[in-house]
């Protein structure tokens, strides 16, 4: 029996939406699905009957101020120390549910077995819900974290976000009877302790999370209990969620990060999986570096194949390839890019959009290169069960002109079969929107306090500038 648990992480869980679709894209099927805090929101899509595909999709279409909604005014006149919570679970029940997709009633008859994690205060247990048992008031209560918002009160219980007693109930899995457990970890987990009220509020719910999984594998490991664990986690911690509350990140961003750290440990796993200690979901902490994000636009040209048609040439065009010369073909990256080391320690998630193909593709092996005339974005994308290689290069040599932002705009993408045939290419540009978004978009990433992280961004903008030569 395989089962997959999905651990909390807040907002962040986006993430997990393109996990979903690459374990998906894999072949792997689950027989049970269990969902903790933020967790809850992936394990009931998929109990609701919402795929990878759809699940990215979805993403994309939420309005991440639907998270929050405000208590009855009254409440906030009693003062800040008499105040239940910040706000309450409206926003989840009202549209960030049907935004994903969540439908109880699909829920309570899914075939795929569900459970769902609630603390119950009066008791201090951690209570995890069968998915024929819940409702929507109970999953709210289960993302419901203590301070931000109100929890459910109901027949003398008041239930909960049960992050502080557990994030991943790997326990419930192995009740079950799964043999195969694949968790999908999105919290923090490194070393380093930071300075501030948001910063050491998360500690403690890593601390909690941390310390219930390391407690679930040392009941597993004394009971006696064989099981193979996978992880699927991101090598550094993913942005918090005020970041993407404020706009430093987007689900969609969020949701490429999730397929790109999917592949990667799809592509080196082991059959035995990875050790069952608390060190399976270590990560590390990031280098000085900076996030932006490149939206680029282009018309289609030069298709060799046109899968979705299942129309091929022998180095012509058919007619259908003729009709795709005009579609619009969109690349969206989201780039991590180092500050002092060289650029090809940079890490580069994205997405490919070209109708013909049908839905968007997601990137990974993403990574760069760059040579004294060119910067090349390197990855692979998977069309229709076979991966292709993309490259986009942005040539580094500044034509004659006042145009040195117009040059930094363009790009030219590749896309080639396995035989080394180019199947699509496109004559791609920023333009000046995406120039603006570009730069507006740049975040620090791995650098804290307020002078360093202005200091961050002017670092990246002048080694952007400085690229551009004669």
């Amino acid at each position: 029996m395989r089962s997959l648990v999905l651990a909390g992480g807040g907002m962040r869980v986006a993430w997990q939406a393109g996990v979903v679709r690459a374990l998906q894209e894999d072949g792997l099927v689950f027989d049970h699905v269990d969902g903790t805090s933020g967790g809850i929101l992936t394990a009931a899509m998929l109990c609701s009957g919402v795929d990878g595909v759809q699940m990215c999709r979805r993403w994309r279409d939420v309005d991440v101020q639907d998270f929050g909604s405000a208590l009855p005014f009254r409440e906030y006149l009693t003062g800040p120390w008499n105040l239940p919570a910040v706000g309450d679970a409206d926003g989840l029940l009202q549209r960030v549910f049907p935004a994903l997709g969540i439908d109880v009633d699909a829920i309570r008859r899914s075939p795929l077995a569900g459970s769902f994690n609630v603390v119950d205060f009066a008791t201090k247990e951690s209570v995890a819900v069968d998915a024929r048992d819940v409702d929507a008031p109970l999953l709210a209560a289960g993302m419901s974290l203590p301070l931000f918002l109100t929890p459910l009160r109901r027949d003398g219980h008041v239930w909960t976000d049960a992050v502080w007693v557990r994030d991943a109930n790997l326990t419930e899995a192995l009740r079950r009877g799964a043999d195969e457990v694949w968790l999908v970890w999105c919290i923090g987990d490194t070393p380093r302790w930071g300075d501030g009220p948001l910063e050491q509020y998360v500690h403690m719910i890593e601390m909690s999370a941390a310390g219930g999984l390391a407690s679930d594998l040392a009941l597993a490991e004394a009971a006696g209990r064989s099981f193979v664990l996978h992880v699927v986690r991101p090598e550094h911690p993913l942005p918090l969620d005020p970041e993407f509350y404020l706009g430093r990140i987007s689900s969609d961003s969020l949701v490429q990060m999730g397929y790109r750290d999917a592949r990667r440990y799809l592509a080196g796993r082991s059959r035995d999986g990875v050790p069952r200690t608390p060190a399976c979901t270590r990560m590390t902490e990031p280098p000085p570096s900076a996030r932006f994000v490149e939206h680029l636009r282009g018309p289609a040209r030069g298709v060799v194949e046109d899968r979705a048609a299942g129309a091929t040439t022998d180095g012509g065009l058919t007619s259908e390839d003729r009709a795709a010369d005009d579609r619009t073909v969109s690349l969206d990256l989201t780039v991590v890019m180092p500050l002092d080391g060289p650029v090809d320690d940079a890490d580069v998630a994205g997405a490919l959009t070209y109708a013909p193909w049908g839905e968007r593709a997601y990137l990974a092996d993403g990574h760069v290169t760059a040579d004294a005339d060119a910067l090349t974005y390197h990855a692979t994308v998977r069309v229709d069960g076979h991966d292709l290689t993309l490259t986009a290069t942005r040539s580094l040599v500044d034509d004659p002109g006042f145009d040195a932002w117009s040059d930094l705009s363009r790009v030219d993408l590749e896309v080639r079969d396995p035989s080394g045939d180019v199947v699509l290419s496109a004559p791609l540009d920023l333009g000046a929107s995406g120039v603006r978004r570009l730069v507006t978009s740049v975040e620090p990433v791995g650098v804290t306090g307020v002078f360093r992280r202005v200091d961050a961004v002017r670092r990246l903008l002048q080694r952007g500038a400085s690229a551009l030569h004669d």
